[in-house]
């Protein structure tokens, strides 16, 4: 038996032998998998489309042979829905007890709970239909006769024992060579090596595969993606097809896009959704709409191509300003749906905005550096934008995730108010009312420094958050709240280091405690400014803070948004479940050798440009990185490329931003000298531009003031070191054939 992993992409079906047991587990009981199963049983049908669809039926014969009518498959998938739910254990029983006489291979419960999908062996001698009414008769039980085409889907349950009853090893065994893949197809590199020969089920698409826009994507209607218009005429229209009204949405859908594909069918064929439907199905589906003959443009399609979103809810975006492509696709649950909707441009600001709020999230979480420490998940974000420039949407989204956070202060609160009206309304005889010690995880920016080391005193180890609306407010705010009294507390809390403080008054609050404590704020560029003055520039700080700007609103027109999709808040919701239950050691191999990587590379750049900010900024800058991959790792519960991807984008980012921003001041302060105003972030290299043999004053008068002769002395011995130089006879220094 051989069995071939199937994607659609751009509308092409693509296949190669990849899935272990394991990995097939696994894929099955991945986060998002868990979290739609469990909704569409309390009702939500919505998310149907979202499960991993299996496909068992469309499999190679040994002669290779995948079409024709009774040599297309070597094997048979059955759904048998609707029965009565005092039967379900009956039915059960009744399939496990014939499994050896069905050549059963694989038992589930359906996706609702009220039925079972089954796949066994086909007897050569039937046809498809022939098979399903043999094993009908065999079982005693009615099955689905509108499920009967090879290439029908099951949307797939979860690995627990409970949905995944029988699964036989018969379907992992060794495949026969591999059949040769079509032209054009574009394999799975992301998450399961290429090098797996097993045999396994084929997965025919889930959220932003087949129930995306088929070829869409690379077809577009005066610059606007297909992909785009179907996303959005199906978000305007109710949603995606539900069980039972898969064909007249999508008739109804197509009916809508050809007079945008001038009624011709080959268009249409490349761009429609498939949702588990056949080439022929598809086909019916097309000649049906099209078969009155081509009619005007429907209004709704009309204001869809005039309006369209601004970013398709699955592609990739791209940052205007930045330049940095952001694959909304590749997101995890919770992310993808908070930058849903929201302005490219304003995509990596918001995901600044957030990341210090999901690592308070996963405060229980113990991850390993690529320098062999062990750290905990501790960031600050500032972003930065003129004043109506949008930052609003930062906070409109950090709002949706601190629900959970929340809900729980509201009660710690309740209760500490009701403690200080028992202590106030005592009388002078009575014994003061013991302190209820709550835990309050959300605290104002402008907290004294007091009342700070409190509530961590009473935080049972948990990390304290703040959203701050405005930065100018905290820089304002008097005595022990100011933004200048809590350096040592910021910059300890990066490296979840101890700080504390000790009074002789009652009044005050004294202790050590291990500070856990991430904020994210937003502020213009005066505020900024006035907070990151030269001192806390150098003494550390501001290489632990992760900056993002705002696109600049000059003369600009008003952004638009997109609403949220309709199961947002609940998939944010579980994705602050599984934030919440990890705890512990997590290991991740694969992040920690991209960011060594990464950051010797950095070194390297700096090496040959002299570039001091670089060499400093990069290597916290690495750190940032890192731990917003553990985020990406957590959500998405599996280290996949994809999060080695964030990791190293969010290093850039972060890179990048502290550079321009920090970086003038950073250098007035190495060079001692109000002369140089601004600092270029993109030199060209000095390396480079030095000849092939060269002095060291040369080499000084490139780079300029700031560097004293032990410095250049210094940075010449290590491109010696790193084979770039020797040293010639008459004290001069030579590139060698080693260019790096």
């Amino acid at each position: 038996m051989s069995v071939h992993i199937i994607y659609y992409k751009d509308g092409a079906k693509m296949m190669r032998p990849v899935l272990t047991r394991a990995e097939y587990l696994a894929l099955r009981n991945s986060g998002e998998q868990l979290h739609y199963v469990a909704a569409i049983r309390q009702g939500d049908e919505s998310v149907k489309q979202r499960l991993v669809q299996m496909n068992y039926s469309c499999l190679p014969n040994e002669d290779g042979a995948l079409k024709g009518s009774k040599t297309a498959a070597n094997t048979v998938g059955m759904d048998i829905d609707h029965i009565p739910e005092g039967q379900l254990q009956t039915v059960r029983e009744s399939i496990l007890a014939k499994r050896e006489e069905l050549g059963l291979l694989m038992l589930e419960l359906s996706a609702r709970g009220g039925g079972y999908h089954l796949v066994f062996k086909r007897r050569p001698e039937l046809s498809q239909e022939e098979n399903l009414r043999w094993a009908s008769d065999l079982l005693g039980v009615d099955y689905d006769k509108g499920a009967k085409d090879i290439t029908r889907v099951f949307f797939t349950t979860t690995s627990n024992k409970e949905d995944l009853i029988y699964l036989e090893d018969e379907i992992f065994k060794d495949s026969p060579p591999a059949l040769p893949v079509r032209e054009g197809a574009v394999t799975c590199q992301e998450e399961i090596s290429t090098t797996q020969t097993h045999s396994a089920p084929s997965l025919t698409g889930r959220a932003g595969g087949e129930s995306s826009s088929g070829g869409g994507s690379s077809l577009s209607f005066k610059g606007i993606p297909y992909s785009t218009i179907i996303a959005e005429w199906f978000r305007r229209t109710g949603g995606e097809p539900e069980e039972g009204e898969r064909n007249v949405k999508l008739h109804k859908l197509a009916v809508n896009l050809r007079a945008i594909c001038d009624n011709r069918k080959e268009v249409l064929m490349q761009i429609m959704p498939r949702y588990g439907l056949s080439e022929q199905e598809l086909q019916s589906i097309v000649d049906s709409a099209c078969k009155e003959g081509p009619k005007g443009i429907s209004k709704l399609m009309d204001q869809i191509v005039r309006e369209p979103p601004l970013s398709s809810p699955e592609g990739d975006t791209i940052d205007e300003e930045t330049g940095v492509k952001l694959r909304i696709k590749a997101l995890p649950i919770g992310l993808k749906e908070s930058l849903t909707g929201v302005p490219a441009t304003m995509q990596m600001p918001v995901l600044t905005a957030l990341m210090p709020l999901l690592m308070t999230y996963a405060d229980g979480v113990e991850v390993e550096y690529c320098d062999g420490k062990h750290q905990r998940l501790g960031a600050m974000a500032i972003i930065v934008g003129e004043q109506a420039s949008g930052k609003s949407v930062c906070k409109d989204i950090a709002d949706l995730w601190l629900r959970p956070i929340r809900r729980e202060d509201e009660e710690a609160r309740r209760r500490e108010d009701e403690w200080r009206e028992r202590r106030k309304g005592r009388k002078a005889n009575e014994k003061a009312p013991e302190d209820p010690k709550v835990l309050v995880r959300e605290v104002p920016v402008t907290i004294s420094c007091s009342t700070l080391l409190r509530r961590m005193k009473n935080a049972q180890e948990h990390t304290l958050y703040s959203f701050g609306e405005e930065l100018d407010t905290l820089r304002k705010s008097n005595g022990a709240g100011s933004w200048a009294a809590k350096y040592d507390i910021y910059r300890m809390a990066f490296d979840h280091g101890i700080w504390g403080q000790d009074y002789n008054s009652d009044q005050a609050e004294s202790g050590m405690v291990r500070v856990a404590y991430n904020w994210s704020i937003l502020g213009t560029y005066g505020a900024f400014r006035k907070c990151f003055t030269r001192d806390n520039i150098e003494n550390g700080l501001s290489s632990r803070v992760m900056v993002a700007e705002m696109p600049s609103g000059l003369f600009a027109e008003m952004p638009k948004y997109c609403a949220l999709p309709p199961q947002a808040e609940e998939n944010v919701e579980r994705a602050v479940e599984l934030l919440r239950a990890a705890n512990g050691f997590i290991d991740t191999p694969r992040l920690r050798r991209a960011m060594a990587t990464w950051v010797e590379e950095k070194r390297l750049e700096a090496a040959r440009d002299l570039d001091r900010v670089k060499d400093i900024y990069r290597k916290r800058a690495a750190v940032i990185g890192f731990r917003c991959g553990v985020v990406h790792v957590l959500l998405s519960q599996r280290e996949t490329k994809a999060a080695v991807d964030f990791a190293l984008m969010m290093a850039d980012y972060v890179l990048e931003k502290q550079m321009e921003l920090f970086g003038p001041t950073l250098m007035q302060n190495y060079t001692e000298a109000a002369s140089q105003s601004r600092y270029n972030t993109r030199n060209s290299r000095i390396f480079d531009r030095l000849p092939s043999t060269f002095t060291l004053s040369e080499l000084a008068s490139l780079k300029g003031d700031g560097f004293a002769p032990s410095a250049m002395r210094t940075i010449v011995w290590r491109w010696c070191k790193a084979g770039w130089l020797r040293p010639t006879d008459d004290g001069r220094w030579q590139k060698t054939t080693h260019d790096a």
